[in-house]
């Protein structure tokens, strides 16, 4: 993804800011906290992530690490994303959370930490020149997922056209992700527009790896 595009992403999500109001789920590009929901839901199926080490890819204002304490008492967590206003948000809504911590870096470049979920809800569906950028940032994550990855998509067959968006074939999705992992399980009966890809390393899913520092 060149400069020009991730600019573009950056005034994207700014002008939500300013249509939508700071620190709500539609500044963060979702139709509703509904819509929000459904993915969260759809992307826990990834399995027990207490006493877990979790990235959350694009976190946006850490609504994932909120849903979490919800459904389990006791994980580490990590959310990333390049906007700024986001990330000052998201400390100020967890300051003083134990094991929780923010970085504001482009996943894209920043080399990631392993840590036994990697979870990533939305970034794959900007726009991007470069057709094997989608392929290659799934592998990248998955390589940083000691346990499992979990992301979603826009379907491309469901997803009208957008100027910024774009949805994704899923079985062309699939294929490629079945050559890299043991495990693939994939769900779209959530929204009408969306899949959800879990990816495991290994049939247990037992293997844990640790850290949570950027370079």
């Amino acid at each position: 993804m060149n400069l020009i595009e991730k600019a573009t992403i950056l005034h994207y999500h700014r002008y939500r800011i300013e249509q939508f109001r700071h620190g709500t789920v539609e500044a963060l590009g979702w139709r509703s906290a509904d819509s929000q929901r459904l993915r969260f839901q759809t992307l826990m199926k990834v399995g027990n992530l207490n006493g877990a080490k979790i990235l959350d890819i694009g976190c946006g204002y850490g609504d994932l690490k909120a849903f979490l304490d919800l459904h389990f008492p006791d994980f580490e967590y990590t959310g990333i994303d390049q906007m700024p206003e986001f990330i000052a948000e998201a400390r100020k809504r967890y300051d003083g959370y134990a094991r929780t911590n923010f970085f504001q870096t482009d996943f894209i470049t920043a080399e990631l930490p392993p840590v036994d979920y990697v979870i990533a809800s939305g970034v794959l569906g900007y726009r991007c020149k470069n057709e094997n950028f989608y392929t290659d940032m799934i592998g990248k994550l998955y390589h940083s997922a000691g346990i499992a990855l979990a992301f979603n998509m826009l379907n491309k067959s469901r997803f009208p056209q957008h100027d910024l968006l774009i949805g994704h074939n899923r079985e062309e999705i699939l294929v490629f992700c079945r050559a890299l992992s043991p495990r693939v399980e994939c769900f779209n009966d959530y929204l009408e527009d969306d899949f959800t890809v879990l990816m495991y390393r290994n049939a247990m899913n037992d293997q844990r790896n640790s850290g949570t520092e950027f370079r």
